[in-house]
């Protein structure tokens, strides 16, 4: 959630490999992408319409048209909160390709739209969070807890998801959301080499009054 919010499903953007996410691809670790595990397949998710504290902010779920815009989201958002990651060597092209025939095909996504506009996007494989990405100029403005807070209707038993252990703006903003450590890794399961934090949110969390 810009925000990197968690690391994508093999992120395409990642130098060595690629494919997905968020905060953000498909992951750019384990398997397919940082964040986690390939993914599962999903049906879409129906989204519903919340509005912020920006009183234009709405969730709706992901259409194949905004493939486009929320590669954009994620790539910016990838290259202003996670400087310590290699270069992006993906074009935008083609992180719209992977959005559209790997992301949506495998998990349940959702987008944030202020107008017509997508300003951030959440990806979810059964209880797995594998993406929340921000515009980098919304964070901390509501709208990752609106994205955060819709993909937990979804649910029920929770959620997880993995977030690397140098990325303290996204682990903040899950702790104040109610997730905690569950294990650690020190970087040999994912394609960065980088030591990771696997989070968990127990089903009932209220979440945070401020702060996304």
């Amino acid at each position: 959630m810009g925000m990197p919010i968690a690391e994508p499903a093999a992120d395409p953007c990642d130098a060595a490999a690629d494919p997905a996410s968020p905060a953000g691809a498909r992951r750019p670790t384990r398997g397919n992408g940082k964040a986690v595990r390939v993914c599962a397949r999903c049906r879409p998710g129906i989204g519903s319409g919340m509005t912020n504290d920006l009183g234009a902010v709405r969730i709706r779920a992901a259409q194949p048209a905004d493939a486009a815009s929320v590669a954009a989201v994620h790539m910016a958002s990838r290259s202003a909160t996670m400087p310590y990651l290699p270069p992006q060597r993906r074009t935008h092209e083609e992180v719209t390709r992977w959005i559209g025939e790997v992301l949506t095909a495998e998990c349940r996504v959702w987008v944030a739209v202020r107008g017509d506009e997508v300003v951030g996007y959440a990806a979810l494989a059964g209880d797995l969070l594998e993406c929340l990405y921000l515009r980098p100029d919304l964070l901390r403005r509501g709208v990752g807890t609106l994205l955060l807070e819709e993909v937990a209707r979804h649910s029920p038993t929770g959620l997880r998801l993995h977030v690397f252990a140098q990325n303290d703006g996204a682990r903040a903003f899950y702790r104040r959301h109610g997730f905690v450590v569950v294990d650690t890794d020190d970087g040999s399961g994912n394609m960065e080499n980088l030591p990771e934090l696997t989070l968990r949110r127990r089903p009932g969390v209220v979440r945070a009054v401020s702060g996304g």
